[in-house]
């Protein structure tokens, strides 16, 4: 059986053969939009086509903590150790073959009263989102953890949702000029109400929990298409329970009702979380250093399976907003993981976007770190075959086991890692 380097140094050759002839590996009609472009006559499931291959701006301005005593946005955007974000690192990304961007965003860092955005916060969104619409990338904004406030939802769910509101609508406002290939995004994984129903134990009330997720993407959409502008019909993304698969697949969560039919459903993907995240062994999981068996594949198809059957086979265009792995995991695992996520999602119509909180691209020299994998992303976007399995790998199940739950889902993009 061929190694884990041969297989990618197979890889590697295909790319220098076939790079340069397809190098998105889209129709004309499916290719990258032009700068500015207007995309609200497009059906959803073209423009996430047309999305290929995303990249997330990780760890910055969605950066926030009490810790941060600063009162400039600069000194949050940094707080978690990436640099301040320039043009030229987006040129970079979308030189590099990417076409979407997505800017996670803590919109109550230095929040005024009766939540109040920070004219400057959304000054300095507004601008990193001009730039990347002048490159042509399609851009997704949201709503991050910002530090919590959404437990509050199941016990103060009328507070909750005037914040809530407040937000969008202020940021719903801002942008309702801007092209079509800006993207909103519901919120990011907090949709995952733990002490309405525990997903573990099964205990409690889910149709409650899923509810309130559900009611809570449904006024998101009612609001945006209420604020006029581009808004009526902009694509917008609606975030899965927990974003977790198979919660999202479930028939309790269901898609919000959009008089302009432009929704588009988001998941995560860091499966198996005991090679992506964990970092030491836990009660309820091994930690894994290596990722590529043919169980690992496996696992991976069938759960991509089930998010096609759910969404994209009834019409539902999907992006999988984030996947990755710790760089502190072995560096073939990691190369083999992250094409293997990205070319499944890819093949199977749905927008892949690379969770990136400096481990992937330093945004000091503009290179990203290791070129094999841009070469089999290449190779992805050139339609070409990736390497199916590592025999390095122990097969090893994913599942957290019944004595405890797993991190929360808020976290486990921060282990990706934090640079």
């Amino acid at each position: 059986m061929p190694t884990l380097k041969t297989r990618f140094a197979f890889v590697l050759i295909l790319a220098a053969v076939f790079s340069g002839l397809v190098p998105l590996g889209l129709s004309a009609k499916e290719a990258a939009p032009a700068a500015g472009a207007d995309l609200e006559n497009e059906t959803s499931m073209q423009v996430v086509k047309q999305m290929g291959l995303g990249w997330n701006l990780g760890n910055t301005m969605e950066a926030c903590g009490d810790w941060i005593k600063g009162t400039q946005v600069r000194q949050y955007e940094t707080a978690w150790g990436n640099p301040e974000t320039t043009k030229e690192m987006i040129d970079k990304i979308k030189s590099s073959g990417f076409n979407s961007i997505r800017i996670p965003v803590a919109w109550s860092n230095l929040m005024g009263p009766d939540y109040t955005i920070n004219p400057a916060l959304m000054t300095r969104v507004q601008q990193i989102v001009d730039w990347a619409v002048a490159d042509g990338l399609i851009v997704v904004v949201n709503i991050h953890w910002d530090s919590g406030w959404w437990k509050s939802f199941p016990t103060d769910p009328k507070e909750s949702m005037k914040r809530y509101k407040r937000i969008w609508s202020q940021i719903a406002v801002n942008f309702k000029d801007t092209p079509g290939n800006l993207v909103f995004e519901s919120l990011n994984e907090e949709g995952c109400f733990g002490d309405v129903w525990n997903q573990w134990s099964k205990a409690g009330d889910k149709g409650q929990a899923y509810g309130i997720l559900n009611g809570i993407n449904q006024a998101f959409v009612d609001l945006v298409r209420a604020s006029g502008g581009k808004n009526a019909k902009r694509h917008l993304l609606i975030a899965g329970y927990c974003t977790d698969i198979d919660l999202t697949t479930d028939p309790d969560y269901t898609m919000p009702k959009d008089p302009a039919k432009h929704c588009i459903v988001s998941v995560h993907y860091y499966t198996p979380f005991t090679f992506t995240g964990l970092e030491k062994d836990e009660s309820w999981g091994k930690m894994r250093m290596t990722w590529g068996t043919e169980a690992d594949m496996n696992e991976l198809d069938t759960n991509m399976n089930k998010v096609k059957a759910r969404f994209v086979d009834e019409g539902i265009p999907v992006i999988v907003g984030e996947y990755g792995a710790s760089s502190k995991k072995d560096p073939d695992s990691v190369r083999l993981y992250t094409l293997s996520v990205a070319s499944k999602c890819y093949r199977m119509g749905m927008c892949p976007m690379l969770w990136d909180a400096g481990a992937y691209f330093n945004r000091r020299t503009l290179e990203f770190n290791d070129p094999e994998l841009m070469k089999g992303y290449q190779m992805i976007r050139g339609n070409q075959p990736l390497p199916t399995h590592s025999t390095n790998a122990p097969a090893a199940s994913s599942a957290a086991p019944s004595p405890g739950p797993s991190p929360e889902p808020s976290t486990s993009s921060r282990y990706l890692v934090k640079p």
